[in-house]
């Protein structure tokens, strides 16, 4: 599974780090950015330790193409005409709130909803 943001700092990582937290090892992980940062964004890191997943270790990626193509499944977060469109995937583009430039407070509710749909996700995959 790939998770796909713009900068791969916020909301694509707090995604991958709650897919690992709650799928473990049953879904290969990965996440990137169409135009990555230069760091993982702290208030991110902090919500997620603030839940017990530790995403310190991560860095923000460029998007591949082989990455998304070897990918079965791709969620998109705001990254638009930079995402790749292969036949055969599935797509969801999630509509979440940027957390860049904002405070841990403010990115709990966006932390707590990319858990939501993660979940979910999860549940529909079986």
């Amino acid at each position: 599974m790939l998770f796909v943001c713009v900068h791969n700092a916020g909301r694509s990582q707090m995604a991958a780090g709650w897919l690992r937290h709650l799928a473990g090892d049953r879904v290969e992980v990965r996440s990137a950015g169409s135009e990555p940062g230069d760091r993982i964004n702290p208030a991110a890191v902090e919500a997620m330790a603030e839940v017990g997943i530790d995403i310190t270790g991560q860095t923000p990626k460029k998007l591949e193409w082989e990455t998304a193509e070897s990918s079965d499944v791709i969620i998109t977060m705001g990254c638009g005409d930079a995402c790749p469109i292969f036949p055969g995937k599935r797509y969801e583009d999630w509509k979440l709130e940027d957390p860049a430039g904002k405070g841990v407070e403010s990115v709990r509710p966006i932390r707590d909803e990319i858990r939501s749909r993660v979940e979910k996700l999860l549940a529909e995959l079986g």
